[in-house]
């Protein structure tokens, strides 16, 4: 009993408890936190529920005409999948049996979306343009939503908890705001129940929200995924690098006896190495996808909404990779395929006094995400409030996520959902034109003056200067004075800038930039032209001419 006693304190003591099976603690069938009356299970997928019993338990679910029994594992733990359901707004029952049962009311069938991300996917409806007459209008109860407190562990938890809600004038402010108004669109569109998992987090960073699998998928990112194997108790390279540890302290006891018997000092013991530390922190990798995210793997849904970078603003192509990794790494684990991902591209934002051209540099890794199959980009250079970095109006954010799944999963094949992207360049004499995709019948500034914020350098330049800018249906003519023979363009190249630019449907166009940069010196104080040009490609287009690339991840 005194082993025992020991073992369970050390665990305790070590931060490791939740890691116990809640079948050890109870027998009784449990379920996981987030399993709540109010739920909203995903249609037209395999229903997939998990929890906890005694072993060897036998445990029914039920839910309409469907069940599925299974006997619980030698660990605790039971799984079942029952028949994919058709969407119903009528209240169902969802019921647990085992040794006791557990009976969930008012389960409704319809899109479950993840939304996921820093402070402006958890700003609230109450914190939003119009909240009072929002929250007002707010009778919408076929829109469930569920937010899950900030969590940071060390390992992955199986446990989360939090209570779905239904939206209403009482609820609604406290739902997250992007969420919410994509959530708005799309039940509007297919008037179908619409669940929203919030787990989001102000001021975090990506690295924190994505898995192992991401790190380890993207040879990029092999530091880092060194660094989560070390640091992850109970992996094979963090077992190793303890047990080195432990017998050069093992061999430091030995000679310290030795050299005090002879009556001398020993020399200092082994520090505890720091690559052994736990990711126990908001702002460590894999931390908040083991506290907030591990434990709804596997629970079906269509798809996930982020919106995030603000804390990773100076990374430029870096953050590229880092996208990569946490949609890849999301996609692996949940094993439901490529499910769609949409996210926001950032706001313009002042920050601190960096150069004004880095925060481009991330809008344009941003759009470089566009390569991954299945995802898809909103931009808001137009709704940005320079000196908030939270923007309150996030019902043109919300909608415009909307149209992305909408038109991607919805089978709204007639809208143009996506801001018009560069599609090609091209020297005309003295001038440059750049056409456009995604146009929506054809390019117009919101104000009706002249596109703003173009600028062009070529041969013999010294800088890159701004530029006349002439619509041509889908294109854009460029020319300057100071510029005889132009060879590359840049658009929005500035954090603050708030260009007016649009296609058609009156979606924003993003920064880009585009051709042969001359070698007129670095963008930015200290830094090199950094040779060889290259090209992004999206579904085997090129989107991005050649361009020297000051900002070029190394």
């Amino acid at each position: 009993m005194d082993s025992l006693l020991t073992k369970f304190l050390l665990i305790a003591c070590s931060g490791l408890l939740p890691l116990l099976p809640l079948s050890s603690l109870e027998a009784d069938v449990r379920l996981p936190g987030f399993y709540t009356d109010h739920m909203v299970l995903q249609r037209e997928m395999p229903v997939r529920l998990r929890g906890w019993a005694e072993a060897g338990e036998r445990v029914t679910v039920r839910i309409a005409n469907q069940s599925a029994e299974t006997t619980t594992a030698a660990d605790g733990t039971w799984q079942v999948e029952l028949p994919a359901l058709q969407a119903s707004a009528e209240p169902q029952t969802l019921s647990f049996r085992g040794r006791n049962t557990i009976v969930l009311e008012d389960v409704l069938v319809g899109e479950v979306w993840l939304c996921s991300g820093q402070s402006n996917m958890e700003w609230t409806v109450s914190r939003s343009s119009n909240a009072a007459e929002e929250a007002q209008s707010a009778n919408h109860p076929l829109i469930r939503h569920i937010k899950f407190a900030h969590r940071a562990t060390p390992v992955p938890q199986d446990n989360v908890s939090g209570q779905w809600q239904i939206c209403s004038p009482q609820t609604v402010p406290n739902f997250t705001g992007v969420g919410y108004f994509f959530a708005r669109a799309v039940q509007k569109e297919l008037g179908v129940p619409i669940g929203l998992i919030n787990s989001s987090w102000g001021g975090t960073r990506i690295e924190p929200w994505t898995p192992p699998a991401g790190f380890d998928q993207t040879p990029a990112l092999s530091d880092l995924a060194d660094q989560v194997r070390g640091r992850t108790p109970g992996t094979e390279d963090h077992q190793h690098l303890l047990q080195q540890h432990i017998n050069a302290t093992q061999e430091w006891l030995v000679s310290a006896r030795r050299v005090l018997a002879a009556g001398e000092l020993p020399t200092p013991s082994p520090a505890f190495p720091s690559s052994l530390a736990p990711l126990q922190r908001h702002t460590d990798p894999t931390a908040l996808y083991n506290g907030m995210i591990h434990a709804i793997v596997g629970y079906p849904i269509r798809g996930a909404i982020w919106y995030q970078g603000e804390s990773n603003y100076t990374e430029r192509m870096t953050y590229y990779e880092k996208m990569k990794a946490l949609i890849s790494g999301w996609r692996e684990i949940w094993q439901q395929g490529d499910f769609p991902f949409y996210y926001v591209q950032i706001a313009p934002f002042r920050y601190r006094d960096e150069d004004p051209t880095i925060l481009p540099a991330l809008w344009e890794a941003q759009a470089a995400v566009l390569e991954v199959p299945k995802t898809g980009m909103v931009v808001i250079n137009d709704v940005a409030t320079i000196e908030d970095i939270h923007p309150p109006n996030k019902q043109d954010v919300g909608q415009r996520l909307a149209m992305l799944a909408l038109k991607q999963d919805y089978g709204r094949s007639d809208l143009v959902a996506r801001s018009p992207e560069l599609e090609s360049l091209k020297i005309e004499g003295r001038q440059l034109r750049v056409r456009f995709r995604y146009t929506g019948g054809g390019l117009k500034t919101r104000d009706g003056a002249a596109p703003s914020h173009f600028e062009i350098a070529g041969v013999g330049s010294k800088s890159f200067q701004p530029a006349n800018a002439t619509i041509d249906g889908d294109s854009v003519l460029l020319s300057s004075a100071d510029v005889d023979q132009p060879t590359a363009f840049r658009f929005a190249w500035h954090k603050l800038a708030e260009p007016n630019l649009t296609g058609g449907t009156g979606l924003p166009v993003g920064a880009v930039r585009g051709g042969d940069v001359p070698s007129f010196g670095s963008l930015v104080p200290g830094l090199e032209d950094q040779g060889p040009t290259r090209d992004f490609k999206h579904n085997g287009r090129s989107i991005l001419y050649s361009f020297n690339d000051p900002f070029r991840r190394k």
